[in-house]
């Protein structure tokens, strides 16, 4: 999924809102963990997963095309580890319970109540 078909699709489901405060919304969201990161911070969504920077160490690395020793210079990358909930439903975990109204009880009928077969 995209960036667009993700405000599309959310679009979608919350026609109260327009468009441009849904794009709006999307954008802050994917700015501020952007911040956070850069920050060195760590953002985590319970239930989704948690982004954080890992430091990687400088190194020295081989072109592969002449096999010359190449020196690479340490660096932040980006990670995402995802969520107990997130990678029980990617791989078909227990179904998630579904928001309806509650269903009204049966009346009770007493032992032995209703019709005789005989």
């Amino acid at each position: 999924m995209t960036k667009s078909e993700l405000i599309a699709q959310l679009a979608q489901e919350n026609p109260h809102l327009r468009q441009p405060d849904i794009e709006a919304i999307v954008a802050t969201i994917f700015e501020e963990i952007i911040a956070a990161l850069s920050r060195g911070d760590r953002v985590e969504l319970r239930g989704f997963g948690a982004f954080s920077a890992k430091q990687r160490e400088a190194r020295t690395g081989r072109n592969p095309r002449t096999g010359a020793a190449v020196a690479v210079d340490g660096k932040a990358v980006p990670y995402f580890k995802p969520g107990k909930e997130l990678r029980e439903r990617v791989n078909g975990g227990p179904p998630q319970p579904t928001r309806t109204a509650a269903k009204p009880a049966a009346p009770a009928t007493a032992k032995g109540a209703g019709t005789k077969v005989a």
